[in-house]
């Protein structure tokens, strides 16, 4: 095996995990109303079902982080695949909303370390140029197994039911098992001292809040929540209730929506290449998201963009051509990770990306909690609005604590 090949071929494999997580907890999104009936519950309620997903990986990011600077990639890579694993078969057969709670406890749980994974051995096997780009590339291929969740799932559902999707996604994690066992190496970092869980927790959350980092940790506390209430839960009701959309639209809105996520990655590296100033790019990526999201909402029934042109609601390709933006626009949150990277030794790697990826994952619980609430006191659209208010706030927030490093 070539010297790129023995880093690019592990890399992949490990990112069929990240594959495997962004399939898993979209699914919601493009079956919502399924769901919904079939457990007995509100949408309002499946949002805050799905939200112990997001809680649950915040919850264990920080041994995660640990475990992966004492105990390498490949044995934590296998752990989390078999435990999201089994979380999918627990979603399958779930009946009723307990047990889907408890699936999407064990899911959160297990996905906790899918990006990590690739990312951490990416830090550790390349330099800091290449892990750059390698980044995107990653975000890009893990951003793939949101092709899966939209119009491959709608037709899916329409042939079959909601828990053919999980099953397909257990499937998916038993191939990646035997993928990262197969070509993965097992290489253990260097060892080092331990000073006891707890002291290595804190230094995780330290971490957070160091001057290189703090900025980056409230900035990326809306990003992912907005790629997982926007894309991963509220996309499909706003496009089948408020939009009146059949399901497989839907799906194929969703589906370009996702091929915008998988290419934006790849275009963020390159504007970053081309004109740098990656502070700027983050905030006015994230800004400009937010707008996209209120100009989706403002397209709706009785929404300010529909009464200008005196609709009853703007045509599904005002919501194609917005959520496309959307996910160009929001793939830019790559860059975080590259500025993570370079404001820390190679061996803290694992340590510094899972504290910035529990910021990532914590606001994604909070922000989708409260935008269940909100669904329960205004619909879908104020639903949305949580993730527009909390991309605009982050977006100051990383503005003024970079200025004050």
């Amino acid at each position: 095996m070539t010297a790129v090949a023995s880093v690019t071929l592990p890399i992949l494999v490990l990112c069929l995990g990240h594959v495997f997580s962004n399939a898993v907890r979209t699914i919601p999104a493009i079956a919502a109303d399924v769901l919904t009936r079939d457990l007995g519950i509100s949408a309002e309620t499946l949002a805050q079902l799905t939200g112990a997903f997001p809680l649950a990986f915040a919850a264990v990011m920080i041994p995660v982080g640990i475990a992966l600077d004492r105990h390498g990639v490949k044995r934590v890579s296998l752990f989390l695949l078999t435990v999201a694993g089994c979380g999918a078969v627990m979603a399958a057969l779930a009946t009723g909303p307990w047990w889907m709670l408890l699936a999407q406890v064990v899911l959160g749980a297990g996905c906790s370390g899918m990006l990590m994974c690739p990312i951490t051995f990416a830090a550790r096997a390349l330099t800091t140029a290449r892990f750059a780009t390698w980044s995107g590339i990653i975000q890009a291929v893990g951003n793939t197994g949101m092709l899966l969740s939209a119009s491959p799932l709608a037709l899916l559902i329409e042939a079959t039911d909601w828990r053919a999707g999980y099953w397909a996604c257990a499937v998916l994690a038993a191939l990646a098992i035997v993928a990262v066992a197969a070509f993965v190496p097992a290489v253990r970092p260097e060892a080092r001292p331990s000073r006891g869980f707890l002291h290595d927790s804190r230094e995780v959350l330290a971490m957070a809040w160091q001057p290189k980092l703090r900025a980056v940790t409230v900035f990326v506390f809306a990003s992912f929540a907005a790629v997982l209430g926007v894309r991963g839960l509220w996309g499909g009701p706003w496009l089948m209730e408020a939009k009146d959309l059949p399901r497989v639209e839907a799906g194929n809105i969703l589906l370009a929506c996702t091929v915008a996520l998988t290419v934006g990655p790849a275009l963020a590296g390159l504007v970053l290449r081309r004109f740098g100033r990656a502070g700027a790019l983050l905030a006015g990526s994230h800004i400009l998201a937010a707008l996209l999201i209120l100009l989706l909402i403002a397209g709706g029934p009785g929404g300010v963009a529909s009464q200008a042109f005196g609709l009853a609601a703007m045509p599904a390709g005002y919501d194609l051509a917005l959520l496309i933006g959307f996910g160009l626009a929001i793939s830019f949150q790559v860059i975080g990770f590259s500025l993570v990277r370079a404001a820390v030794p190679a061996e803290q790697a694992g340590r510094a990306l899972s504290a910035a990826n529990l910021s990532f994952f914590l606001g994604a619980a909070v922000l989708q909690g409260l935008s269940g609430l909100m669904a329960g006191w205004g619909g879908v659209a104020a639903a949305l609005s949580t993730f527009a208010g909390g991309l605009i706030l982050c977006s100051i927030g990383f503005l003024v604590l970079r200025r004050q490093r």
